[in-house]
């Protein structure tokens, strides 16, 4: 078990297993998630790292069209 102490300012160092487990490198964020009297560390990815995560190499597609596929994804169609 992982653990390091905080400071008077509130402030801790996350030890060196937690930031390799999470690829945390100087300057990087991390998102704080309470649950009850847990919380979970989770790495935040800036929107421009996403940029061409998800591929489409089909024909353009129009808003209406998208639009279908939503709903029928929703319906369950």
């Amino acid at each position: 078990m992982l653990e390091s102490t905080v400071s008077a300012e509130g402030q801790t160092t996350l030890p060196t297993p937690v930031r390799d487990a999470l690829s945390i490198k100087p300057g990087d964020r991390v998102r704080y998630v309470i649950h009850g009297e847990q919380v979970r560390i989770i790495k935040t990815v800036p929107l421009n790292r996403l940029k061409g995560l998800l591929r489409y190499d089909g024909p353009p597609v129009s808003l209406e069209e998208m639009e279908q596929a939503i709903a029928d994804g929703a319906s369950g169609r």
